[in-house]
This record gives C-alpha cells, structure tokens and sequence, in this order.
C-alpha cells in the first residue's frame, strides 16, 4: 500500500528535473565564449507533467493503473530559446543563466521539502515520530 505514493514519486520527478536542468545550465555558463554556441535549456517541470497528465487525462498511481501509464517516464529533451547572440554567433547570456540556476535550486528545494514533508506524514500516520 506505502510502497509506490504518487507524491514520492512526483517528488523524486521534480528533483530529478533540477538537476538535468542545472546541468544544462551549468554547460551553457561553460560555453558562454565558446563561437556559435547556442544557449540550451528544458521545458519547466509544470509542463512536462501536464503534458504526460493530459495525454490520458488522468494520473496513474502504480505501474499497472491506467494501461501502464506513469509519471516517471517524463521526456528530458533539450530546447533552444529564441535569444539574441553575439557578433560569434554565442546565444548565452551569464545573467540570463544565474536567473535559471537560482530558480533551479529553489525548484530542487521545494522537491526536497516535499520529500520530507511527506515522509513525515507518512512516519506520523504508522504512529512514528
């Protein structure tokens, strides 16, 4: 019964999408002077759900629900924003990506304090504190 919460699971989501995305933010910085770069980055988190969510209209609560259907297998793909470059062809902007890397850790944040808000939930409603 405890073994598979969708919020676990959503949680777990989430903080693996910050860290793909610091990732990707962390290369952009890395090639902030490198010619012809183009500054990458992934879809928001809010996206990628509601898109895997509307596709059945539903969420799944186990792997068998829903035809099979689940949370965990959210698409990571990379997207290019439309951004103005610099004469070399280089689309990064290191202000641009401080902004993402801040509202990366605040995502990874929230993940983690849902982690554990719900742990201790859980931990409460066994009667251990």
């Amino acid at each position: 019964m405890f073994a598979d919460l969708n919020v676990f699971k959503t949680a777990h989501a989430l903080a693996v999408h910050a860290g793909q995305r610091q990732a990707i933010v962390a290369q952009n910085v890395a090639n902030a002077d490198t010619p012809g770069f183009k500054a990458r980055d992934i879809a928001p988190f809010n996206q990628l759900l509601a898109t895997e969510s509307s596709s059945s209209g539903m969420n799944a609560s186990r792997s068998s629900h829903l035809n099979g259907i689940s949370g965990q297998d959210l698409r990571w793909e990379t997207i290019t924003p439309k951004a103005a470059s610099d004469p070399n062809g280089n689309s990064v902007s290191i202000e641009n990506e401080l902004l993402r890397g801040v509202a990366v850790k605040r995502q990874h944040d929230r993940a983690v304090a849902i982690y554990k808000f719900s742990l201790s939930v859980l931990r409460t409603s066994l009667g251990r504190i």
